[in-house]
C-alpha cells in the first residue's frame, strides 16, 4: 500500500523559512519522481517543484532562488526547503510521486500517489 506522509508545515512570518518532508512506503520510491504541489483557497494546485529520479529538479517561476528541493533515497523521504517565504506561498502543500509524464512535472492529473496535505501560512 503506497504511502505519503508530509509533515514540517505551519506558520511563520514573512521573510522566515520552513522544511516540509514526505515520508515514502510501499512501492519502490527511487523509481518515482516526484514533486511538492500546493493549493490555495479557491486556487487551482499547482506545482512547486518537482524532482526526477536522477536528482535533477525543476521549480515553479514564483519559488525559484527560494525553495529547494530534495531526496533521500536511503530514507526514501523527500524535502522541500523553503526560505524567504511570502504570504503568497500560503496553502496546503502535497508532495505526489509519479512516472512517465513527459515532462509535466506540474501536471497534478499525471500523479497517482498523493500525500494528505501539510498546511504552510506565511503572515506579513
Amino acid at each position: 500500500q503506497v504511502q505519503l506522509v508530509e509533515s514540517g508545515g505551519g506558520s511563520v512570518q514573512a521573510g522566515g523559512s520552513l522544511r516540509l518532508s514526505c515520508a515514502a512506503s510501499g512501492y519502490t520510491y527511487s523509481r518515482y519522481s516526484m514533486t511538492w504541489f500546493r493549493q490555495a483557497p479557491g486556487k487551482e494546485r499547482e506545482g512547486v517543484a518537482g524532482i526526477e529520479i536522477d536528482g535533477t529538479a525543476t521549480y515553479a517561476d514564483s519559488v525559484k532562488g527560494r525553495f529547494t528541493i530534495s531526496k533521500d533515497n536511503t530514507q526514501n523521504t523527500l524535502y522541500l526547503q523553503m526560505n524567504s517565504l511570502k504570504p503568497e506561498d500560503t496553502g496546503m502543500y502535497y508532495c505526489a510521486a509519479g512516472r512517465g509524464y513527459g515532462g509535466r512535472w506540474y501536471d497534478p492529473r499525471l500523479f497517482p500517489y498523493w500525500g494528505q496535505g501539510t498546511q504552510v501560512t506565511v503572515s506579513s
